[in-house]
């Protein structure tokens, strides 16, 4: 239910200038959706597409931005071995929501002053600001300098992220454009096919397992920004309006809990009633159960539901 406060629109944020688009962040977007429509075309169906798809909402998605960027990463509410937190950061830049430093940076700032004027992407604002217009008009209080100096500190006191921030982000980026591919179009060749035939293939795994999976991964991940910031019901009472929306949480893998989050920022368990269906921590407690992660934050049991 949309509570009635939420009619009251909230201010944008003070260093936001709406004469200025960020057209880095407004061409890719506007690239990755258009080229995503390309699955439309019955040319570029493929049944393999299909799977890569939904197999990498789970590896890019849940393991590389809820389990690594979110809980890992901002949170800390768990700590893996080097190479195993680094890969997931990998899968983390392969979904293009900037690097893993400027992505800590504004969540945290999110928490800090969540459903604020200085929040980076309250849906108060408007929907479609929460959802994605805050990406594409330039916030000066959000610049790189002037934020990763006060959120981002230890993110770049890693070598690896402080990389991240050059040209190796581009590199792994483009990198994933070329496995894709190339994994279509040999995968083709090896079963006979013509080099038509592999090169329409190749393009279709990289319609479907790049340019759909990311667009469907941006969209979740802002659904957690927008909708579960207006539309749901609350566990516990906190200073923002945020919500646990089951869609999103089944969408997110557990993310759309977001009270629950918003109450105890530090648990990378996010669902807290028995019916709160989190599958991104259950991929933490095999990680758990496999040696992979330790000093993992669950839920105080002192804070009531």
């Amino acid at each position: 239910m949309l509570d009635k406060a939420l009619r009251t629109p909230l201010a944008l944020p003070h260093g936001v200038d709406t004469r200025r688009i960020v057209w880095p962040y407004a061409i890719t977007l506007l690239l990755y959706h258009v080229v995503a429509l390309f699955a439309l075309m019955p040319v570029f169906f493929s049944w393999s597409g299909v799977v890569l798809m939904l197999a990498g909402l789970y590896v890019f998605g849940t393991l590389g931005i809820n389990l690594c960027f979110h809980r890992l990463l901002t949170h800390r509410g768990l700590v893996c071995p080097k190479w195993l937190e680094h890969t997931f950061a990998v899968f983390g830049v392969c979904c293009m929501q900037d690097t893993p430093a400027h992505w800590v940076a504004i969540h945290r700032r999110h928490h800090e002053h969540s459903d604020e004027t200085e929040d980076p992407h309250s849906p108060l604002v408007s929907f479609l600001w929460g959802h994605m217009g805050w990406m594409v008009i330039e916030n000066t209080d959000v610049s790189r300098l002037e934020i990763y100096a006060r959120y981002a500190k230890d993110i770049l006191r890693d070598p690896f992220y402080k990389k991240l921030e050059g040209p190796l982000y581009a590199m792994i980026v483009l990198g994933s454009w070329v496995v894709f591919f190339l994994a279509g179009m040999i995968a083709a060749l090896l079963t006979g096919d013509t080099l038509q035939e592999a090169l329409r293939f190749g393009t279709s795994i990289l319609i479907w397992g790049v340019f759909v999976r990311t667009v469907l991964v941006w969209h979740i991940t802002w659904s957690v920004n927008s909708l579960a910031h207006l539309f749901g019901y609350q566990n516990y009472e906190t200073t923002d309006r945020s919500r646990n929306n089951w869609f999103v949480a089944l969408i997110a893998m557990g993310e759309g809990w977001h009270n629950n989050h918003h109450a105890q920022p530090r648990s990378a368990k996010h669902g807290h009633r028995w019916f709160e269906l989190d599958l991104t921590y259950v991929s933490v407690w095999v990680l758990e159960k496999a040696g992979l992660a330790k000093q993992v934050v669950r839920p105080d049991p002192n804070k009531t539901v």
